[in-house]
């Protein structure tokens, strides 16, 4: 029916700018996901400055743990080679990393380690 005859230059030549054209408007698509991309994320980190701003840090409140009630405790605690002091501190940074009541933690013993 159709009887079209093209030279080989001419088919190697329309094929090519066919693949060509593909390949241009697939890197297109690709450079314009890449830039909504950017978009969206630079969107969200200002939001996200917004409520941090807006917000202030919870993570200083006291631990979220139900607290025993007053007067009431875990044990004994045995200090070696530490002071009071230090072992309060020890004993608060524990409970307010783990998020637990210090009334809640049972210490057994605390002691100094020597350097070496």
């Amino acid at each position: 029916m159709f009887d079209f005859k093209m030279p080989l230059t001419d088919a190697l030549a329309v094929s090519l700018i066919g693949i060509s054209t593909v390949i241009l408007i697939l890197a297109i698509i690709a450079l314009l996901i890449i830039l909504v991309s950017k978009i969206i994320r630079a969107i969200e980190n200002a939001a996200n400055r917004k409520k941090a701003v807006a917000a202030p840090e919870q993570t200083a409140t006291a631990p979220t743990g139900v607290p025993m009630p007053a007067g009431m405790n875990q044990g004994e605690l045995e200090l070696v080679d530490t002071d009071e002091k230090t072992a309060a501190i020890i004993m608060a940074i524990v409970s307010d990393k783990s998020g637990i009541p210090l009334n809640r933690l049972s210490f057994k013993s605390i002691k100094l380690m020597e350097d070496k």
